[in-house]
Parts: structure tokens; C-alpha cells; sequence
């Protein structure tokens, strides 16, 4: 009697792993699986990553970040021997599911997750509004107020009006540059 339900098909699930280890737990993983001959039930090994612009040091940077620090996605059909190759691999601490038996992730939100992952571009999202007051939070005018006079989305650039030596000069700044002031 096996202590697996075993359907015989390809499904992916998530691993509960160490936070930071997540790369790692993918290379040991994929190694594991090549040194037992387990490519038969053991198929892809992968941990979600997208790219996001950030700013540092007046630099942007595009960096590619874990979508959900601690996770794995594997893909695999779940028997006693790839279940138990998978929860031995160093720094997994389980399988996301009930007790020890694998819950497998909907397809459609294995898709959606691909599609986030393949972005060859980050997306800027700018939650700004004409209007907004807001502290600039990088660059020369560094803790400065202002209000934010317009917004180009393509770019990511919001244009701020700030009081300078007694009247109002427009300044355009990326949007990763600036905080909303509550």
C-alpha cells in the first residue's frame, strides 16, 4: 500500500523551502534527480522569478526577484520514490498540501505565472494621481515636497511641482523616486 496517491500525471506542486535557499534547492534538486534516474517522474524544477526596476544610488537597475520567496515549483508525478526524493533534497522543509500528501497546482495559475516570468520588459506601475502630495526620496531635491503635476506611464516619469526660492518649478522624476505623503 502506498502512502502516495498516485493519478500517473504530470502535475506541478509547490515546495515549502528555506527562505533564500530557493535557488539552491532547485540546483540540489535537478542534481538529485539526474543522480537517481528520476527524470521519468521528476520533470522541471523552477523558482518564480520576474524582473523590477529599482532605483539605487540615482541608478536604475532592472533585478530580477523571487515572485514567492520560500516556494519551489516542481513538476512531477507523484509516486513513494519521487515524493520521498523531493522532501529529502537539503533545505525543503515540504510540500505545500494537506499532511504529507501533494496539493497540485491549478494549471491556469501555472500559466499566468509562466507569462509573468517570461516578461522580456518590467512593467512600471505608477499609483499616482495628479494631485497627490509627495516626498522625492532620491536625487538633488532629496526630501523635498510636492504635488504631482502629470504622468507618463510609457516611460514611468511623473512630473512634480515644487516651491523653489519662492515659486513653483516642475521637475520630472521616475516614479520609484517619490513616496506619497499620507
Amino acid at each position: 500500500m502506498s502512502k502516495q496517491q498516485t493519478s500517473n500525471e504530470r502535475r506541478w506542486y509547490v515546495l515549502h523551502t528555506y527562505s533564500g535557499y530557493e535557488d539552491a534547492v532547485a540546483k540540489n534538486l535537478k542534481q538529485r534527480v539526474e543522480s537517481l534516474g528520476m527524470e521519468d517522474k521528476i520533470f522541471n524544477v523552477v523558482v518564480p522569478k520576474e524582473k523590477k526596476i529599482k532605483i539605487r544610488n540615482g541608478k536604475k537597475r532592472t533585478i530580477e526577484e523571487k515572485i514567492y520567496p520560500g516556494y519551489v515549483l516542481v513538476e512531477m508525478i507523484v509516486t513513494d520514490d519521487s515524493w520521498y526524493v523531493v522532501r529529502n533534497t537539503p533545505n525543503v522543509t515540504g510540500f505545500v498540501g494537506a499532511g504529507t500528501i501533494p496539493l497540485p497546482v491549478a494549471t491556469t495559475e501555472i500559466d499566468s505565472l509562466k507569462k509573468r516570468m517570461v516578461e522580456e520588459e518590467p512593467k512600471y506601475t505608477i499609483d499616482f494621481q495628479p494631485g497627490d502630495m509627495v516626498r522625492i526620496t532620491d536625487g538633488p531635491f532629496k526630501d523635498s515636497d510636492g504635488k504631482v503635476s502629470g504622468i507618463d506611464g510609457e516611460k514611468g516619469k511623473v512630473k512634480i511641482m515644487i516651491n523653489m526660492f519662492g515659486r513653483d518649478t516642475q521637475l520630472e522624476l521616475d516614479s520609484l523616486q517619490i513616496k506619497k505623503i499620507a
